[in-house]
C-alpha cells in the first residue's frame, strides 16, 4: 500500500492537502507545524477514531484533541495504492460524539465502492495488520519509537513463527487461564474460596440445626414433664377447692346463726331502748338532757331558797302608827287651831309622816305578794310542793337519762355486732357464689395453684421455645438436604480443585511454548535490528538483546556484556529503538505488498552523523516499502 495524497479537516489544518510519492518522503517541518496532525490523521483515515476513547491523565482522546479548530466537522479524503488499483477512502461526521464515522471507499476517478471495505476493516485490509500491531511496527509516533508488546502483537508474531494462525496470543490464554485460576482460587472472591465458605457455613448450619433438634427434643420432654405435672395439680386444685367449699358453706351456715342471734339481740336492744325512750318522753322533762335540767333547776331551788329565806319587816305597826299620827295631829289641832304656828307644823309632819308609813305598808304588801307568787310559779312548773319535792323529781330524770343512754350504748352495740356478722355473711356468700381460685394465703389450695401457675408458666416458656427453635429449624434448614447440599459442594471442590490443578499445568505448557517461540523470535528480531543499529552506527554497536516485552539490551564491539536502556543516552536510545521498529516491521508485516513505514521526529535526538546514516538506512528500506518521516531537521 502507497499513501498519494491527503486532504484534512482535522485539529489545526481546515481543508489542507498533502501529497506524497513512493520511496522515502521526508517532510521537513518546525515544531506546531502540524507534523504529529498529519500523522494522527494517517491513522484516523486508516483505522476510524475511538468515540469510546476518555480523558486520561494528561492525555486527550483523540475525538477532542483533533478536534478541528475552525469548528467545521472533523473529516478528510486519503488517495491511496492497494493491490495496483487506486482507491479513495472518504470519512466525515455526521454526528459530533462519533467523528469521522461515515465512511465510503471507491475506485479512484469512479463511484464504484471497494467491495468488502467498510469502516471497521479498512485499515486491516490495507495494512494486513490491526491497528495495535501497526501502531506497534510501522507507525513510529513522536517519542514513542520504543516497542511494546501486546496481545496483537503476539498473535502476530505466532503467526509468522507456528502455525500461521492470529488466533493465538499467549498473553491472552495466560490471561485467560490466569481468569480461569483466579475465577476458583483468588483470596475470598474465587470459586474455591466461595465453595470453602459455602462449606464451612453449611456445616455451621448443621451443627445449629443439629444442635436446635436435640433441644427441641429436651424441651419436648421437659414440656411434656410440665403438662404431666400440671394435670396431678390440676387434681390436687379440684380437691382442695372442694375442701374449701365445703369448709366455706360450713362457714357460712355459723355466720348465718351467728347473723340471726345478733340480729335478735339488736331487736332486744332496740325494743329496751324505745322502752326507755318512752320513759324519757312521760316523764316531766321529756327527752331533755339531764345535765341542761338540772342546771335550770338548780337555778330554780337556789330562787326558791332565797325567797324562802328573806326576812321580811313587820308591817302590823304601820296601821297602828298611822292612826297614832293622825289622832295626834287631830288633838293637836282641835285644840290650839291656829293658835301658834310650831302646833300648825307639828301638825303637818304628823300627817306627813302618817302618808309615808301608808305608803311603806302598801309597797311591802306588793312585794310579799310578788315573792309568793313567784315561789308558786316555781313549784307549778316542776309540778311540786316544796323544794324536796323538785329534788326527787329531777332524782328520778337522771335514772330515766341514764337508764335511756344505757339503752342506747347497749343498742349501738348490738347494731354494730350484727352489721359485722351480716357483712362477714355477705363477703362468704360472694366468695362462695364467685368461685375464684385463690393463689394468696398458706392454705392448701392455695399453694397448689401458685405451684400449678408456676408450672402452667414453664410449660408456655417451653412450648414458645419449642416454636421459636422449629421456626430457627425451618429457617436453617432440613439436615438431610443440607447434609445432601454439603456432599454436592464437596464434591464440586473437589472438581475445583482438579480444575486448578489442570489449568497450572497449562500454563506451565503454555509458557513452555511461548518460550520456544520466543527462543526462536527474539534471537531473529535481535539479529535483524543489531544489522539496522550497526548499520546507523558505523558498527560500532553489533548486537541487540530483546526480552519478552521487547525491552531492549545492546553493546558496543568494546563492551563484555550488553547494557540495558536506561544507561544509554537519548539519540542511542531512539536509534535503538528505531532498529528495533524496522526488524518489527520486516519480520512481523506481511509478505507481498508492503504499508507505508510513519515516522513522526524519531531522529530528533541523533547527532548529525547517525541522522545521515539513518536517512540512509530509510533510504535503503524505502526501496522495498513508502517511507514518509516528518521531522524538524534540515
Amino acid at each position: 500500500m502507497k499513501i498519494n495524497k491527503l486532504t484534512a479537516t482535522f485539529g489545526k489544518f481546515n481543508n489542507e492537502s498533502i501529497s506524497f510519492h513512493s520511496g522515502l518522503n521526508i517532510i521537513e517541518a518546525p515544531n506546531e507545524s502540524g507534523k504529529s496532525t498529519w500523522c494522527a490523521f494517517i491513522l484516523a483515515m486508516l483505522y476510524g477514531i475511538d468515540s469510546s476513547e476518555r480523558t486520561k491523565t494528561g492525555t486527550l482522546p483523540a475525538k477532542q484533541r483533533y478536534a478541528p479548530w475552525s469548528g467545521a466537522p472533523m473529516e478528510g479524503t486519503a488517495e491511496l495504492t492497494a493491490d495496483n488499483c487506486d482507491i479513495t477512502i472518504i470519512r466525515s461526521t455526521r454526528l459530533k460524539n462519533a467523528p469521522m464515522r461515515e465512511f465510503s471507499a471507491v475506485y479512484t476517478g469512479t463511484s464504484i465502492p471497494v467491495e468488502g471495505m467498510n469502516a471497521s476493516n479498512a485499515g486491516q485490509l490495507l495494512t494486513g495488520v490491526s491497528r495495535d500491531v501497526f501502531a506497534r511496527s510501522a507507525f513510529v509516533g513522536q517519542g514513542a519509537a520504543a516497542v511494546t508488546g501486546s496481545p496483537e502483537m503476539e498473535k502476530r508474531i505466532q503467526s509468522i513463527f507456528s502455525t500461521g494462525e492470529e488466533e493465538i496470543s499467549f498473553t491472552e490464554a495466560n490471561d485467560r487461564l490466569s481468569a480461569w485460576q483466579r475465577k476458583r482460587s483468588y483470596r475470598q472472591q474465587g470459586f474455591l474460596p466461595d465453595v470453602d465458605v459455602k462449606i464451612n457455613d453449611l456445616r455451621e448450619s448443621i451443627e445449629r440445626a443439629d444442635k436446635t433438634a436435640a433441644e427441641i427434643r429436651a424441651a419436648e420432654e421437659q414440656l411434656d414433664e410440665c403438662e404431666e405435672k400440671c394435670s396431678e395439680l390440676e387434681s390436687d386444685v379440684i380437691r382442695a377447692r372442694k375442701e374449701r367449699r365445703k369448709q366455706m358453706f360450713r362457714d357460712i351456715d355459723a355466720a348465718r346463726a351467728e347473723a340471726r342471734l345478733l340480729a335478735e339481740e339488736q331487736n332486744a336492744a332496740l325494743e329496751e331502748l324505745n322502752d326507755r325512750r318512752n320513759d324519757l318522753r312521760e316523764s316531766l322533762f321529756g327527752r331533755r338532757s339531764a345535765d341542761s335540767v338540772e342546771a335550770e333547776a338548780e337555778k330554780d331551788l337556789s330562787r326558791l331558797e332565797e325567797l324562802s329565806t328573806e326576812k321580811k319587816p313587820s308591817i302590823l305597826w304601820l296601821p297602828a302608827l298611822l292612826c297614832f299620827l293622825l289622832a295626834l295631829a287631830g288633838a293637836v289641832v282641835y285644840q290650839q287651831v291656829f293658835t301658834h304656828i310650831a302646833v300648825i307644823i307639828a301638825a303637818a309632819v304628823f300627817c306627813l309622816l302618817a302618808l309615808v308609813c301608808l305608803g311603806l305598808y302598801i309597797r311591802q304588801r306588793s312585794e310579799l305578794l310578788e315573792a309568793q307568787e313567784e315561789m308558786q310559779a316555781i313549784l307549778r312548773k316542776y309540778k311540786a310542793d316544796n323544794a324536796e319535792d323538785i329534788v326527787l323529781k329531777l332524782d328520778e330524770h337522771h335514772a330515766r337519762c341514764v337508764a335511756a343512754h344505757k339503752a342506747e350504748e347497749k343498742e349501738k352495740k348490738a347494731s354494730a355486732a350484727a352489721d359485722e356478722a351480716y357483712e362477714r355473711l355477705t363477703n362468704l356468700e360472694a366468695r362462695a357464689s364467685e368461685d375464684t381460685d385463690s393463689a394468696s394465703g398458706s392454705t392448701a389450695e392455695a399453694d397448689f395453684v401458685r405451684e400449678l401457675a408456676g408450672m402452667r408458666k414453664q410449660a408456655v416458656a417451653l412450648s414458645s421455645k419449642i416454636s421459636t427453635d422449629k421456626g430457627k429449624l425451618a429457617v436453617t434448614g432440613d439436615p438431610v438436604v443440607m447434609r445432601s447440599e454439603l456432599a454436592r459442594l464437596e464434591q464440586e471442590r473437589l472438581q475445583l480443585q482438579e480444575e486448578l490443578e489442570a489449568i497450572a499445568l497449562a500454563k506451565t505448557a503454555l509458557k513452555e511454548a511461548d518460550d520456544e517461540i520466543q527462543s526462536r523470535f527474539s534471537p531473529e528480531l535481535g539479529r535483524v535490528a543489531a544489522e539496522y543499529m550497526s548499520f546507523v552506527t558505523g558498527g560500532r554497536y553489533e548486537g541487540i538483546l530483546l526480552n519478552r516485552d521487547f525491552s531492549a539490551m545492546t553493546k558496543t564491539t568494546d563492551d563484555a556484556v550488553a547494557r540495558k536502556s536506561e544507561y544509554l543516552s537519548a539519540g542511542t536510545i531512539d536509534l535503538l529503538y528505531l532498529a528495533v521498529r524496522l526488524a518489527v516491521c520486516e519480520l512481523a508485516l506481511p509478505e507481498g505488498e508492503t504499508c507505508p513505514l510513519i515516522i513522526d521526529d524519531a531522529l530528533v535526538n541523533m547527532d548529525d552523523t547517525r541522522y545521515e546514516q539513518a536517512i540512509k538506512l530509510l533510504g535503503e528500506i524505502a526501496k522495498e516499502r513508502q517511507v514518509i518521516l516528518f521531522t524538524c531537521r534540515r
